[in-house]
């Protein structure tokens, strides 16, 4: 199968020098790439910036923004089988750029943000008969917010995380389908859930 995999942040830039951005390592979409490759799966990893050295016989494409990201995973879609979103997106980006470096001033500075494209939705609105998970990382109210993301979004399968998870190797997790729970991981390596994530996708 052609598994299409995102990782890693994206960066909002406000001028040339500086962003909005999150503490998103990228580690889980990196070890999910492996794992895909591993069981014999053509891979394609989509990456925002991180410091972690690309999989073996993977193809990975770098990104840096949300929009940058929207695009190349909206161009690949409809060549894979098997989509797995575990890229932080920002949610908001600066509404205008400023081509240059804005100037410290002894006055307050207004930032308007707008949201990103839902980059999740937008897939999941043309999913047909692909398979697509995406994660959910909450600080609150997870499961219900999850379950929610699971079906608003047309998804196979939702990853349940926290923001604890950022630049660690390992996670608690849970996983679940519209038939309910499929599997919780406690302080669990990051590799191990991703074999396992994989292993629901060879069971589809």
């Amino acid at each position: 199968m052609k598994v299409l995999i995102t990782a890693g942040p994206t960066r909002e830039y406000i001028d040339r020098v500086r962003y909005l951005s999150n503490d998103s390592s990228g580690k889980m979409g990196y070890e999910l790439a492996s794992a895909a490759r591993d069981k014999g799966h053509k891979v394609v990893l989509i990456s925002g910036p991180t410091n972690l050295k690309a999989p073996s016989r993977v193809k990975l494409i770098k990104i840096g923004s949300s929009q940058e990201m929207y695009r190349t995973t909206t161009k690949l879609f409809n060549d894979s089988d098997v989509v797995i979103m575990a890229a932080a997106v920002s949610d908001y980006r600066p509404s205008s750029y400023f081509n240059g470096k804005l100037k410290k001033q002894n006055k307050n500075f207004n930032l308007k943000l707008i949201p990103t494209i839902d980059i999740l939705k937008t897939l999941g609105n043309r999913k047909g008969n692909r398979i697509l998970i995406g994660f959910a990382l909450e600080a609150e109210n997870g499961r219900y917010n999850a379950v929610k993301k699971l079906h608003q979004k047309n998804l196979d399968y939702v990853v349940l995380n926290s923001p604890d998870a950022f630049g660690k190797d390992a996670s608690t997790v849970e996983i679940w389908s519209k038939k309910g729970l499929v599997k919780r991981f406690v302080n669990t390596s990051k590799r191990r859930i991703s074999k396992f994530i994989i292993g629901l996708v060879n069971t589809i």
